[in-house]
């Protein structure tokens, strides 16, 4: 399985996510210090049930906290976009 897969695996389960997508741009930072220790760099879009009601930085502790161990070897960054149910209906509605 893939780092990317597992990042994946990983919030669906921990986070009850409805969608989950994770883009691998860890390329973009070759020759970063963070990328020479093996961290990759990955952007991810989560939208969950858990995050109704809760503010951006406990939806982002959320995710750091499921996402623990993974960030101790195999990720070095993450750039997250954490959406409630209620707010992805409002997108798709507004013009």
């Amino acid at each position: 399985m893939s780092t990317k897969e597992k990042i994946e695996d990983i919030l669906r389960h921990a986070l009850e996510a409805i969608e989950v997508k994770v883009e691998d741009e860890s390329a973009f930072h070759v020759g970063h210090a963070g990328a020479a220790s093996g961290g990759g760099h990955y952007r991810v879009t989560i939208v969950s049930p858990v995050f109704e009601g809760k503010s951006l930085v406990l939806r982002h502790r959320l995710v750091y906290e499921a996402l623990a161990a993974e960030m101790k070897h195999t990720i070095h960054a993450l750039a997250l976009t954490t959406v409630a149910p209620s707010e992805q209906a409002q997108k798709v509605r507004e013009p």
